[in-house]
């Protein structure tokens, strides 16, 4: 997609939908949270491409997705929630979209939960640069950090993953 031109909203849900939800599934770590911070950020694209200056598209976007995370963070730290009894559970089951499949399946779940062990600063980068794909730049665009931070953020974060990850001989 051209930086020049404002896609419209359906443009972005069908490019970036599944990347969005790549991106929130790593950082949340669970596919109802995922697929939430997926609808807030599409949400708030729909309102935003109004205003919106042509520039860096993708960095304005993971900006969204970003701060639509850290918002809710913020809520469930000010609401804590009590988990349902497992056998209210069941009922409430469905089966995962195409989507959430594929995004389960990429990463395996000794990665994903090693994820989750990272610190949130760490984390994101990791996860825009080795599961979204954007270039260091477009990291600090999104992250509102310079360059050689987001780089020092991915080298610390990757050795982290790699020592949550070997296996004890």
């Amino acid at each position: 997609m051209s930086d020049d031109l404002i896609p419209t909203w359906e443009d972005v849900a069908r490019s970036y939908g599944r990347k969005i939800y790549n991106f929130a599934y790593r950082l949340t770590g669970n596919r109802d949270d995922a697929s939430d911070l997926v609808q807030e950020v599409l949400l708030r694209v729909r309102k935003g491409l109004a205003s919106y200056t042509p520039g860096s598209f993708e960095g304005w976007l993971w900006r969204i997705t970003r701060n639509a995370f850290l918002d809710s963070v913020r809520k469930a730290k000010r609401r804590p929630t009590s988990p349902l009894p497992d056998d209210d559970r069941i009922s409430l089951v469905s089966s995962p979209s195409p989507d959430e499949v594929l995004a389960s399946v990429r990463l395996s779940e000794d990665i994903q939960s090693a994820l989750l062990k990272l610190p949130l600063d760490f984390r994101e980068c990791v996860v825009l640069c080795d599961v979204v794909g954007l270039s260091y730049e477009e990291i600090a665009n999104a992250v509102d950090i310079p360059v050689g931070t987001v780089r020092s953020r991915i080298h610390r974060g990757r050795k982290m993953l790699r020592g949550l990850l070997t296996w004890p001989l």
